[in-house]
């Protein structure tokens, strides 16, 4: 059973840094693309970051320069070093990947950007 467990986020003032973790088990995942998602309140989820199987990174323009994806494939974990945070970065964060064209998605952990 493939599970995906974010962790890492927190209350941090603007202009502050936060680095999230997403695990990932019962899956070979070396051979996963993997994908940073939010959600903010009242809004709907949207795409944030992936990184390729192959290490191809590509950022939504909102996040371009302020966020670096990465992945440690002995750890089984991407992570998602968010810097120069906005309160507008405020959301739930959710990884996710897809094998034979099924999501899989984590639980979601909270980044709150406020002073």
């Amino acid at each position: 059973q493939v599970q995906l467990v974010e962790s890492g986020g927190g209350l941090v003032q603007p202009g502050g840094s936060l680095r999230l973790s997403c695990a990932v088990s019962g899956s070979v995942f070396s051979n996963r693309d993997m994908v940073w998602y939010r959600q903010a309140p009242g809004k709907q989820r949207e795409w944030v970051a992936d990184i390729t199987r192959w290490g191809r990174l590509d950022y939504a323009d909102s996040v371009k320069g302020r966020f670096t994806i990465s992945r440690d494939n002995a750890k089984n974990t991407v992570y998602l070093q968010m810097n120069s945070l906005k309160p507008e970065d405020t959301a739930v964060y959710y990884c996710n990947t897809q094998i034979n064209s099924i999501p899989y998605w984590g639980q979601g952990t909270q980044v709150t950007v406020s002073s």
